[in-house]
C-alpha cells in the first residue's frame, strides 16, 4: 500500500514502529524486505554487498503500519567500506523496535552469524530469527538446527517464493509495541474554524458575511461578543463550523471578571478548532495584542490563516508600511497563509475557504519515511552539523511521529544545536511545504548504556 493511502487510512496513529532486517551478506535481506512491503523496491542482486546503507520503507500488514529498514551485510571486524556498512546495520538495530535476523538455512549457522547474535544480544531488542531460502520441505526441516543460535524458534521462509511470509508478518506484528487505541470515527463532520483576534477587528462582521445573514451582533463598541458563538456556514461548496470568539485584550492571568472568563472560553475554542482565522485590522499597526493571539494559535498547534481585514480602508501609503510590519512582526511565522479581505464589502472573502483547505491539508500531511530519510541524508551531507567538542552530532534516522500538526522525531548520536534544528525545520518546509501549519521537530539523542558500551536511542 502506498504511503498516501496509509496516511489516509490512519492519519495519526503515532510514530510507525521500526523493524530492522539484518544478517550477514547475501542471505536474502532485500528480497525479504520486498516481500514484506509487497513490491519490488529494494535492490536485489545475487552478489553480496548490493545494499550499503540503511534504507527505510513504509509497510502495512493487517491494518497495522510500520517501517521496515533494509541494511547491508553485517560482518565482525570488517574494514574500510565493509566496516561502514556494518556500522549502518548496527545503527539500524539500535533505532529499531524489533529486529529480524536473517540466516541462510541452506548454509546453516556460520561463525559470522554467531558473532552477529552477540551484537544483537547487546542491543536488548526483540529479535525474530528467520531461516530464509527454505524453498522446499527438506530445507524447512533444516531450520531446526538454528535453535543452536539461542534466539528462540527459527521461522523457516522463502522470501523469494513467499513461503511462510504471512506467518512471519503475523509474528512481527505480535512483537511490535502495542499500538495506541483506535478511535472509530464516523463520517467526518464540518471542519472546525476558530475566528480569533483582538476586539473590534471585525470577527462578527466576517461571520455574518460568510454566513450571508446576521448570525452575530456587530457593534462599533469593542467587546460586544463575549461567549463563543458556533455557526454552521456554507462556504465554497462545503459546510464549516465557525466559532466567533471574544476579542482578547489581556493575558488570561491579567484579565478579571467577564473578560477573564471570555479569555478562557476563547482559549478553549482555539483548542477545540482544527484551524484558526486570526483577524488583524489592516488599517492599524500590528499590536502586541495581535502577536499574543497569533502565539496562542501556534502554541495550540492549530492551522493558521491570517486575514488582514478592513482592506477597503488601506491606501498605498499604509500598504507600504504594512509590508514592512509583516516582515518585522510576523517573521517567526512566515509559513502562515495570508489573505487580504474586507468583511464589510465582501472583498476577497471567497479566498478564505481555499486558504483554510490549504492549511488543513498541510496540518494533516504525512511524509513517507523513505522520502523523509532520503531527503535528510542529502541535506546533512551537503550541510553537516558544526563540530562540537571534536566531533559533530549525526542524525541516524528520522520518523514522522504524527499529524495535526505534523511532528517529526530525529534520532541522533548527540543533542543538536538549536540553530541547526531551526535550519532543518526551514529546509523541511522548503522541501515539503506545510503552508499554513506549525510543525514540531524534536530530537532523541542516543542513550549511553554504560562505560565503553554501545549506545542506543531513546524511545
Amino acid at each position: 500500500m502506498s504511503a498516501d493511502l496509509l496516511s489516509a487510512a490512519d492519519p495519526d496513529a503515532g510514530p510507525a514502529p521500526v523493524v530492522a532486517v539484518v544478517g550477514r551478506p547475501n542471505v536474502g535481506k532485500s528480497t525479504l524486505v520486498n516481500r514484506i512491503i509487497g513490491r519490488r523496491q529494494a535492490v536485489v542482486e545475487d552478489v553480496p554487498g548490493v545494499t550499503r546503507d540503511r534504507v527505510p520503507y513504509d509497510a502495512q500488514w493487517n491494518g497495522r503500519r510500520f517501517t521496515v529498514v533494509d541494511t547491508g551485510g553485517w560482518e565482525p571486524d570488517a574494514k574500510d567500506r565493509a566496516a561502514a556498512i556494518a556500522n549502518q546495520a548496527e545503527i539500524a538495530v539500535q533505532t529499531a523496535d524489533v529486529v529480524i535476523f536473517v540466516v541462510d538455512v541452506s548454509v546453516g549457522a556460520t561463525d559470522v552469524d554467531e558473532a552477529a547474535v552477540k551484537m544483537l544480544r547487546r542491543s536488548h531488542k526483540p529479535v525474530i530469527l528467520v531461516a530464509n531460502k527454505a524453498d522446499n520441505q527438506t530445507l524447512e526441516m533444516e531450520a531446526v538446527s538454528l535453535w543452536s543460535l539461542g534466539l528462540g524458534e527459527p521461522h523457516p521462509i522463502s522470501a523469494l517464493h513467499g513461503r511462510g511470509s504471512g506467518d512471519l508478518l503475523d509474528d512481527i506484528l505480535s512483537a511490535l509495541p502495542e499500538p495506541p487505541p483506535i478511535i472509530e470515527d464516523g463520517p467526518r463532520g464540518p471542519r472546525r474554524v476558530a475566528l480569533v483576534g483582538r476586539p473590534n477587528v471585525g470577527k462578527s462582521s466576517l461571520l455574518n458575511r460568510v454566513s450571508k445573514e446576521e448570525r452575530a451582533v456587530v457593534d462599533s463598541v469593542a467587546g460586544t461578543t463575549v461567549d463563543p458563538v458556533d455557526s454552521l456556514v456554507q462556504m465554497d461548496g462545503d459546510t464549516w463550523q465557525f466559532v466567533d470568539t471574544a476579542g482578547l485584550r489581556k493575558r488570561v492571568n491579567q484579565a478579571s471578571g467577564t473578560e477573564y472568563y471570555a479569555s478562557l472560553r476563547t482559549a478553549g475554542a482555539v483548542e477545540a478548532a482544527e484551524v484558526a482565522v486570526v483577524l488583524l485590522d489592516a488599517s492599524e499597526v500590528i499590536s502586541e495584542q495581535d502577536q499574543r493571539v497569533l502565539s496562542q494559535v501556534t502554541e495550540a498547534g492549530r492551522g493558521l490563516v491570517i486575514a488582514f481585514n478592513k482592506w477597503d480602508l488601506v491606501d498605498e501609503d499604509r500598504r507600504l508600511h504594512l509590508d514592512k510590519e509583516i516582515d518585522r512582526e510576523l517573521k517567526r511565522i512566515p509559513w502562515a497563509i495570508r489573505v487580504n479581505i474586507s468583511a464589510k464589502t465582501g472583498r476577497a472573502v471567497d479566498k478564505l475557504a481555499p486558504a483554510l483547505r490549504r492549511a488543513l491539508n498541510s496540518w494533516e500531511q504525512r511524509i513517507p519515511t523513505g522520502a523523509l530519510n532520503q531527503w535528510l541524508t542529502a541535506l546533512t551531507q551537503a550541510t553537516p552539523h558544526p563540530v562540537r567538542g571534536g566531533r559533530a552530532p549525526r542524525i541516524l534516522f528520522a520518523t514522522q511521529a504524527g499529524v495535526a500538526p505534523p511532528r517529526f522525531v530525529l534520532f541522533t548520536t548527540q543533542p543538536l544545536d538549536a540553530g541547526y534544528l531551526r535550519f532543518i525545520e526551514r529546509k523541511l518546509r522548503e522541501e515539503f511545504g506545510f503552508e499554513g501549519s506549525p510543525i514540531e521537530v524534536s530530537v532523541k539523542p542516543r542513550k549511553k548504556v554504560g562505560p565503553g558500551g554501545r549506545g542506543k536511542a531513546h524511545g
